[in-house]
Order: C-alpha cells, then structure tokens, then sequence
C-alpha cells in the first residue's frame, strides 16, 4: 500500500532527535527540520523503495529530513535535466546538497552538461553541484578536462568563493593532488597558500579537509 505524505511527515517527526537538530543548525540548516538521524531516514526509505510521486512531493515540503528520504526513493533516471537543475537551486542546507550529489547527479545521464552549464553559474548552490561533479570526474575520469584551467581557477576563486562553493572546489583541489601526479605538488603549495580547512575540527578516524593533509593521506594509501 502507497505510503502518504501525511503518515511519513509524522513519522519523520516522531524520529525527530533534539541533538541532531542543534548539529544541523550548527551546520547551516534552518528551522525546516525534524533531525532525524540518518540510519533512521535510510529504514524509512528501504521500507518504502523508489516512489516517485512520493518524492516529488517529500522534496517540495521544503523539510530537510522529508528532502533527504525523498532524493533516497527517487527515480534519478526519470527526472529530466530542467528537473534536477530546480531541485538543486531550491536546496537550503549543505547535507541536502551533498546527498543530491552522491546518490542523484553523479548518475544521471545529462550530468555532463548540467557540470559544464552549473560551473559558470551564479547560484550558490548550482556552482556547489558543478564542483562536485568535477570533482569526481576529475578523480574516475578526466577526458576532456583541462585540469591545469581548473587549478588556476582553483587558485584565483576558492579563497574569495562562497563557503557553500568552498566545500567542493577544496574537493576538487584535493582530488588534482590526489590523481594527478604532475600537478600534486601545485595543487598542495595552492592549500598551503590558501589555509582553507588547516583548522577544521575532525573527529577521530576522520581525514582532515585541508588539501594539502588530504592530499598526503590518499597518496600515502596508494603506496
């Protein structure tokens, strides 16, 4: 039987957890969410499966932890291009964000446009998305991608960047250093220079963002 929106909108609010809730106001959100913690918003999902009605509407509540279930039971491959592009400008919170990324943009077959089309762009938000993207393409694959551009672009945007854009063009400098040998040293002397992330707080058995640490540790993992 379809789930409905009413039934999982109370559910999500009866997982609601007050120190989730303070972590992701900590962490940019706002008011619009129940902190639900995110093993309890993946059961959710597993129960339910791929629902795209339902997704569309979870997603148009505005509610994180509603948006956060509804990128879970999309249908990535039957949203269309103009479709995903909305999705991502109406994200408000970077834990959104970085879901849509891994387990929506990074598959979806106009991806490379949406990239190319999103890395000029002026929303916060759809520049996030296009350095994500060029961030894992830089790491799986770099046909077609002029890598030294994007380090000098790196170099002359990222300190100056919105902090939400921040996020992911630091990934893409880190993943240069990490997969592309040549240019690993450039790509560390630009974190050194920068010093975006080198006082970031990390929990233990986490890597640092901080290029040049992030760097050193993923090559040393290859050795």
């Amino acid at each position: 039987m379809p789930e409905s929106l009413e039934i999982l909108l109370a559910e999500l609010k009866s997982l609601g957890d007050a120190k989730v809730r303070s972590l992701n106001i900590r962490n940019g959100a706002g008011d619009g969410q129940f902190g639900v913690k995110l093993g309890d918003i993946r059961k959710v999902a597993a129960r339910i499966g791929k629902d795209q009605e339902l997704a569309i509407e979870l997603w148009a509540t505005g509610n994180l932890d509603a948006q956060l279930l509804a990128i879970l039971v999309l249908k990535a491959g039957d949203l269309s291009a103009s479709e995903l592009d909305r999705m991502v400008r109406s994200v408000n919170s970077a834990q959104v964000a970085e879901w849509l990324s891994s387990y929506v943009l990074k598959d979806h077959p106009e991806r490379e446009s949406l990239r190319l089309r999103w890395m000029e762009d002026r929303d916060r938000w759809a520049a996030r998305a296009g350095w994500a993207l060029t961030a894992g393409s830089v790491a799986r694959n770099r046909d077609g991608l002029d890598v030294k551009a994007l380090l000098d672009r790196i170099e002359r945007e990222l300190g100056h960047a919105a902090p939400e854009v921040q996020w992911t063009m630091n990934a893409c400098l880190a993943n240069i250093g990490i997969h592309v040998p040549k240019l690993r040293k450039r790509a560390i002397a630009i974190g050194e220079k920068l010093g975006l992330y080198r006082d970031y707080p990390v929990s233990k058995g986490c890597t640092s963002p901080f290029a040049p640490i992030w760097i050193d540790y993923f090559v040393s993992r290859q050795k």
